[in-house]
This record gives C-alpha cells, sequence and structure tokens, in this order.
C-alpha cells in the first residue's frame, strides 16, 4: 500500500458511519452599497459605457436622443421590442427586422442594435441577454458596432447569485460588462475586437 492510499484509507475509517454535514445555501452578502440601480449605472460607467437614467414615461425619447447622438440610420430591431421604445424615432431611421435572419454582411452595415435584456447585475455592472423577447439572437448585438440596451429598474439584481436565479441555464445567455475590449501584452486596450465597440444604457427607472 502506497503512503497516499494509507492516508486515504485512514481518513474513510475516520469518518466512516459519521453523518453528512448539512451546509446552508440561503446566505447573502450584507451590502451597503447605494440602491441597485444608481450603484449597476456607476459600474457600467466604469466600463467607459454610456448610462441614461429615465423614467419610464421617457425612454421612447432617450432611445431617439442616443440614436440621434450616433448618427443612427440603419439599426437593428430584433422581434418583440417593446413597440413604445421607438415611438420617438424619426422615419428616415430604417428598422432592420431579423425576419429573415440578416445575414453577416447586413449586420455589419448596419449602424446599431437597440435590445432589451434578461436581467441586470448592479454590483459588476453586467447586463445578461438570453435571446429572450426584444432581445433577439446573439449574432445581433455582436457584430454592430453600437449596442443600446434598455434596462428596466425591475431587472436589476444586486449581485450574481441574484441573476443566476432569474435564469433559465438551458438558454443561451450573453453576459456583457461594458463595450468589447481587449488589451495585447503591453496594455494597449482595443476596443470592438469581438463585439460592438460602444454600449450605450438607458436605465428605465
Amino acid at each position: 500500500m502506497s503512503s497516499r492510499e494509507a492516508i486515504l484509507a485512514r481518513i474513510r475509517s475516520a469518518v466512516a458511519g459519521a453523518p453528512a454535514v448539512e451546509v446552508s445555501r440561503g446566505y447573502r452578502p450584507v451590502r451597503s452599497e447605494p440602491g441597485s440601480a444608481d450603484l449597476f449605472a456607476e459600474r457600467v460607467r466604469d466600463y467607459r459605457a454610456v448610462v441614461r437614467a429615465v423614467p419610464e414615461s421617457e425612454v421612447a425619447a432617450a432611445v431617439a436622443a442616443a440614436l440621434a447622438e450616433r448618427g443612427v440610420r440603419r439599426l437593428v430591431v430584433p422581434e418583440e421590442l417593446p413597440g413604445g421604445w421607438l415611438d420617438a424615432v424619426p422615419a428616415e431611421v430604417e428598422p432592420l427586422r431579423d425576419e429573415p435572419p440578416l445575414t453577416a454582411a447586413e449586420l455589419d452595415r448596419a449602424d446599431g442594435v437597440v435590445t432589451g435584456c434578461a436581467v441586470a447585475i448592479a454590483e459588476t455592472g453586467t447586463i445578461v441577454l438570453d435571446a429572450g423577447p426584444g432581445q433577439g439572437r446573439r449574432a445581433l448585438t455582436l457584430v454592430p458596432d453600437y449596442h443600446l440596451c434598455v434596462v428596466r429598474a425591475d431587472q436589476i439584481v444586486p449581485g450574481v447569485p441574484e441573476a443566476v436565479a432569474r435564469l433559465d441555464p438551458a438558454r443561451p445567455m450573453t453576459w456583457i460588462s461594458g463595450p468589447s475590449a481587449t488589451s495585447d501584452i503591453e496594455l494597449n486596450r482595443v476596443e470592438g475586437v469581438h463585439g460592438p465597440r460602444t454600449l450605450e444604457v438607458v436605465i428605465a427607472l
């Protein structure tokens, strides 16, 4: 018998017949940060994203203002996006519907995409998409260079455990923490390598 086998045998002998120890899984961290929406906005700004927090009644105006500032003329619009969000967008902005599915070239020619989200995490400033209504398939938010995401205040949770509890693990998920960015060995930051170069968030309070 090797030393390893001897040690493991002694451990098995020592714990034989001992009841399993119950580990509580109901713990939650004690948080002293600002309210979820305020903290989420702060964290998202830390990632160099633009944040607009407005009353829900002003979401359409905020979306229109954001698109105008970016000069968006061709906008990818996923299925089941709440219609009211685009009510103030001028007629010269062409909505690109993903039915039939847009090609990679068509997505690349678009000026941006507007979506909702499944959940948002205040502690990390993360937006989670799960291809649900108003979000579309993953390519819609990875190919265009500009992503405008509307987040309702009731979708913001304090931390990752609360977010995971709301999500269906069987769905295709994309976790977004700021614009797409990477750095080389000399820490030269490059944005837009594997996703949108610009992320803008409208928080509907």
